[in-house]
């Protein structure tokens, strides 16, 4: 490989956006499995005093969260893909009754991003005898191979990240002190999510501090609702 040829390996490899997928499916696992386990927990050690209730029900939440970011995820993308094939299949039947009618949209395509009329149609042409098909799906569906629905690979991710986030204020749970148990569960949420949010930004290679207030924000406000809430109805368990 010659200098000008690793110098372009090199600057592509500075963008983030091919892990989007997989990391919007993994933050998204691991900050609601802190979340909402961790909310889960404290709303029922707020209104308990025993906890045997808060261990079981964190544990509940930790399972059935897990499977239903999962679950949730595959149908989702799914759906997503489904849609994307069925635009494929229709492209390719355009691309056979009326191909004239194809090329000139494509060029119109490449018009409006800037390219004078005659260079958009020559760029069209010749796209469209390499490869039709790839450069509709391309160009006029906004389908690459980035941008791509997976369903098994958000679905994975997702409930992988949830039982890993939802491990942590478990733990929580079972072995530090019961008394004031909804403060160590918060205390302690907070930093994970903070955490999860500065590792989320350094691998997306966006702002770290941004992500970070972002996340913090919402999670007390989720977390101290529910405890409010626990509090409010104060029911012995």
């Amino acid at each position: 490989m010659n200098k000008s040829s690793t110098e372009l390996v090199d600057h592509l490899e500075k963008h983030y956006i091919h892990r989007s997928n997989w990391l919007r499916a993994a933050v998204l696992g691991a900050n609601d499995g802190i979340l909402s386990t961790a909310s889960l927990a404290i709303g029922v050690a707020a209104a308990s005093e025993l906890r045997e209730p808060v261990i079981l029900a964190t544990l509940a939440g930790l399972v059935a969260g897990a499977l239903s970011m999962a679950a949730g995820e595959y149908v989702s993308v799914s759906s997503q893909t489904d849609i994307e094939y069925a635009d494929i299949e229709r492209e390719k039947v355009e691309l056979e009754e009326m191909p004239e009618l194809e090329l000139q949209m494509l060029a119109r395509i490449y018009e409006k991003r800037g390219l004078k009329k005659e260079t958009a149609l020559i760029v069209a042409e010749e796209l469209t005898e390499n490869d039709a098909l790839a450069a509709h799906i391309r160009d006029e569906l906004g389908i690459n191979e980035i941008s791509q629905a997976n369903p098994i690979q958000a679905a994975v991710a997702s409930g992988a990240a949830f039982t890993i986030g939802g491990l942590l204020p478990f733990l929580v749970t079972l072995f530090l002190p019961l008394e004031n148990l909804e403060y160590y569960i918060y205390t302690s949420s907070i930093l994970f999510l903070m955490t999860l949010g500065a590792l989320a930004a350094k691998a997306g290679g966006s702002n770290i501090k941004k992500a970070v207030l972002r996340i913090t924000f919402w999670g007390t406000a989720a977390m101290g609702l529910t405890a409010l809430a626990g509090y409010l109805f104060n029911v012995n368990i």
